[in-house]
């Protein structure tokens, strides 16, 4: 069963949808304003404010990544994937500014998601590193073994700066 995060990256999501809660209310309040102030506000037409300050919302909410049990799930605006850590077939490191990670397992499920949710959340790292380990011990993951490499030393090397910054020791 997935287990949501209790980690500093669960804090960093809670925060980015509090962010878009306070879009979405200023652009429901802006709109609403401005057509107050025009004098074509109706109801209909707040209602339409309201239902436009809900899209973006839930464009801008981040999605929820959680780990636990062999899997990694991502819940978006409109679909849940999911993918088993323990049965991963590839991996594969897409873009060069924002950077993301594409999971596939033996089953075919696909889930992508942003390198900044691991960097923030060593516990899903964890999952996932565990997840692989056992994937290449049964032979499964046939594709992105060194990337997962190269990821886990980057973010061994985050987490080492991190602490020796809050330490005093850097």
């Amino acid at each position: 069963m997935d287990r949501p995060a209790r980690t500093p990256g669960g804090r960093r999501r809670r925060a980015d949808a509090r962010w878009a809660v306070w879009l979405a209310l200023a652009f429901a309040g802006a709109t609403t304003v401005l057509d107050w102030a025009s004098g074509g506000l109706t109801v209909a037409r707040a209602d339409l404010w309201a239902l436009l300050a809900v899209a973006v919302f839930a464009v801008l909410r981040p999605p929820r990544v959680t780990a636990g049990g062999g899997r990694l799930t991502v819940r978006g605006p409109v679909r849940v994937h999911r993918v088993r850590t323990d049965a991963l077939a590839g991996v594969w490191r897409d873009g060069r500014i924002a950077t993301r990670l594409r999971l596939c397992d033996a089953y075919g499920h696909r889930v992508t998601l942003d390198l900044g949710v691991l960097i923030a959340d060593p516990l899903l790292w964890h999952e996932l590193d565990t997840g692989a380990r056992r994937s290449l011990e049964a032979g499964t993951l046939r594709h992105g073994t060194e990337i997962l490499r190269l990821l886990g030393r980057d973010l061994d090397d985050t987490a080492t700066r991190g602490i020796l910054g809050a330490s005093g020791l850097e």
